[in-house]
Parts: structure tokens; C-alpha cells; sequence
């Protein structure tokens, strides 16, 4: 199940040690992907970042917009002299980016574990469950200009990461990974190297694995370092020359990702499967495997499929698998665990321990769309899968160059 690992752009680079001296200044290598040789930047390196500052120093007194709030509770006006606003989030844990009223009475407080909601802010879209086809999210996008409307600019305060570091109960057996700098800096500069080197590939690019055409930017914005509003603005506004990569890009960044925000949050069942995948599923539940693996055989990537074993590496030492590969990835659990259920568990187990973007309803749905047939329809009849999508070796190497894939990787040292 081995392969001989190669001279790459982002394989050769595994996850550090999570005791690595900290404060250490990042390497080239940590802040962005290592460009394409023949690639040259037309901007300075930094542009981005500049460019920023200056809107901040402009912007500071900008005005809110009041479409962009939804109220949560019955307190709809803030009397002044407040202490401060407290409210709660899960993804966007970042100043930079919000819409937060920014009169001087009102602190950014942020509570992580209380559910002590005074206002919740809107990002994109907000419809029903019963609405939330990928066409209507996509429609809906379209008529949503405010949307892409700036947003206020904070000044941040200082704060020992080194002593909230040490603070936090994690699994540190993960190791952190070398390529991705956290924080709001690190996301502008790989936000920045997306713009400049990639997004012209993103295109016609983006389902091929050996290709670095990807923006990336999913853990910053899993993690609210990046908000999905100013990703989009930049890309609309600097990235013109990328032709048709701009629309394909945006289609991700907010139809597809505004369709799983909102069915994981308007669904109270939504780690359950649509009526005809559970039928299907479980007619073909007793269906022969040929193989069968246990959870810990697959963590540690002991299969007989190599480009399985190279993706699961990737995402092991990385933080990040590619995202063609994750349909693969998922699907291949369903056919080699004992049920439908075992497979879903062992996929968002892994997939919320390694990945840099996980515990996320893009991540959950795209499990769920892999196994559960969730947002798909059903195709034709085969064993175990049903009527899932199915996907195989042979499909992939029709996709891509899956032994270069496979010789970037090499899962003997997990």
C-alpha cells in the first residue's frame, strides 16, 4: 500500500510539532503555497495587506448596514451608554469582517460556550429548509446585493497567544501544519497568492489533485480569520483577468457553501439521509464486501488502493485534502465499512479530526452528500452503493494523472 514520495509543492510538507517554539517567524514555505516556477506576480508581494490598511484608515467612520442584521430576540434597540454587546458565534470568531454596530459604546465581546444571543448577524442568505435547492440558494445569491457591499473596519487589541494557547484543552497528538499561518494576516496572504498565481486555473483546474489551483482559504474562513464577504470582493475586484475562474470561484464560495449553511441549520434532522437513499441504503445493507476495514486500518491509511492511501496522507500530514478527492475518499469508506451509519461516523470522525476546515456543515454535508446521497439524486443501481453515486479507481484515472497523486504521498509514517 506504499508509494515513493516526489519532490512537490505541498507534499513533501507535514504537520509540525504542536510544541514548535512559538513566536517563530514563518517561512516562505508556511505563509503560501510555493508558486508555479513559471509563474510571475504582475504586484508586489504584500499588495493585498496594503491595500487593506488603507481602506481601514478610510473606512473607519462607515456606516451599518441595517439589511445585513437579523433580530433573534425581542431586544431590538441598544440604549447607549451600554456596556457592551455580547453575542455568540461558531465559525465567524473574527472582528475583521463583521457586521457589528461600531459606535464607540459597543465592545466586541465574544462568548464561545453561552448561547447568549442579543442579535445575530446575516452572511449571505437565510431561507428554509424547503427552499434550499442549489438553484434557489443560487438565485437567491443573485439578488443579494448588499451581500457585496464593504464592511466596517476594527482596530484590533493585543493578545498573548502564547499564554491562550497553552490554555486550550486539544488533541495536540495532531501536529499543526507548516503551510497554513493562522490569523487574518496569513489568510490575506494566501488570499493574496490565490489572486495573483491561481485563480486563472481555478477554472478548468480546480478537480485536479496534481494541480495547485485551488484558493485554499477554507480553514481561514472555516475559522473566521477570513470572512467569505471580503474573500468575494477581492476576487470580484482583483480578478478580473481570471475570466470565467470568477464566476466558478464565487459559485463555491457562496451558493454552494450558503446551500450547506442552511441545511444544516433550518434541518433538525440533518444527519439523516432523504427517504429514497434510506430505502436504498438499506435494501443493499447486506450486501458483500470485498473488503472490510476498521476505523483505525483507515486512519492510518492501510487499504489496498494507493490514491485512497495518498489522499487520507494528505489529509493527515497536510490538514487538507484535495477536494475532488474527498468525494472519493468518503465514498470508498461506504464501501468498505459493515453499514451506512459506521461509514458516516468514520468519515466525520476523520474528517473533524484532521482537517484544518472540519466540523463545519461544508465538511458534514459533503460527507453526507458522498454517503446519504444528500442534494444528489439517485443513480443507477449497484451493489452497496444502491442507487448513491458511485465512484471508483478507473473513473479517476480518466479525471487526472492519479499515479503522480499517488507518488506525491506516501502513508508509512502516520
Amino acid at each position: 500500500s506504499g508509494c515513493v514520495r516526489g519532490n512537490t509543492t505541498r507534499a513533501n510538507v507535514k504537520r509540525k510539532a504542536t510544541s514548535a517554539p512559538a513566536g517563530k517567524k514563518p517561512t516562505a514555505k508556511q505563509q503560501k503555497l510555493v508558486p508555479l516556477k513559471e509563474e510571475k506576480k504582475e504586484r508586489a508581494g504584500g499588495w493585498l495587506q496594503e491595500k487593506l490598511k488603507q481602506r481601514r484608515t478610510e473606512k473607519k467612520e462607515m456606516k451599518f448596514n441595517k439589511k445585513r442584521l437579523r433580530f433573534v430576540s425581542d431586544t431590538e434597540k441598544i440604549k447607549q451608554g451600554s456596556e457592551g454587546v455580547l453575542y455568540w458565534m461558531s465559525r465567524d470568531h473574527r472582528v475583521q469582517g463583521e457586521h457589528t454596530p461600531s459606535s464607540k459604546t459597543i465592545r466586541h465581546l465574544v462568548c464561545l460556550n453561552s448561547f447568549l444571543v442579543l442579535l445575530k448577524l446575516q452572511d449571505v442568505i437565510d431561507m428554509p429548509i424547503s427552499g434550499s435547492s442549489l438553484l434557489n440558494v443560487r438565485l437567491k445569491a443573485q439578488n443579494f446585493p448588499h451581500f457585496f457591499l464593504s464592511s466596517p473596519f476594527f482596530t484590533s487589541q493585543p493578545v498573548d497567544w502564547d499564554k491562550t494557547l497553552v490554555s486550550l484543552q486539544v488533541d495536540r497528538t495532531v501536529g499543526e501544519p507548516e503551510w497554513a499561518t493562522p490569523g487574518t494576516k496569513g489568510g490575506i496572504a494566501m488570499l493574496e497568492s490565490f489572486i495573483d498565481v491561481r485563480l486563472k486555473l481555478f477554472d478548468t483546474k480546480r478537480n485536479d489533485p496534481n494541480a495547485d489551483a485551488l484558493s485554499h482559504l477554507s480553514p481561514w474562513i472555516r475559522f473566521g480569520h477570513l470572512s467569505a464577504q471580503r474573500v468575494a470582493l477581492q476576487v470580484q475586484h482583483s480578478g478580473k483577468k481570471a475570466g470565467q475562474s470568477v464566476s466558478s470561484f464565487i459559485e463555491e464560495l457562496v451558493v454552494r457553501r450558503e446551500l450547506t449553511d442552511n441545511f444544516c441549520f433550518y434541518n433538525k434532522k440533518y444527519d439523516s439521509a432523504s427517504e429514497w437513499a434510506q430505502k436504498t441504503l438499506e435494501v443493499h445493507a447486506e450486501d458483500n464486501r470485498p473488503y472490510l476495514y476498521t476505523r483505525q486500518q483507515l486512519e492510518e491509511a492501510k487499504t489496498h488502493d494507493k490514491l485512497w492511501n495518498a489522499a487520507q496522507y494528505q489529509m493527515v500530514s497536510e490538514g487538507k485534502m484535495h477536494g475532488f478527492l474527498r468525494m472519493y475518499w468518503a465514498k470508498k469508506i461506504l464501501e468498505w465499512t459493515s453499514s451506512p451509519k459506521e461509514a458516516l461516523s468514520i468519515a466525520l470522525y476523520l474528517n473533524d479530526r484532521y482537517e484544518l476546515d472540519g466540523q463545519d456543515p461544508n465538511g458534514f454535508v459533503g460527507c453526507m452528500w458522498s454517503i446519504c446521497g444528500i442534494h444528489d439524486q439517485g443513480w443507477r443501481e449497484r451493489a452497496v452503493f444502491g442507487k448513491i453515486r458511485y465512484m471508483n479507481y478507473k473513473g479517476c484515472t480518466r479525471k487526472f494523472d492519479v499515479a503522480q497523486f499517488e507518488r506525491k504521498y506516501c502513508p508509512k509514517k502516520l
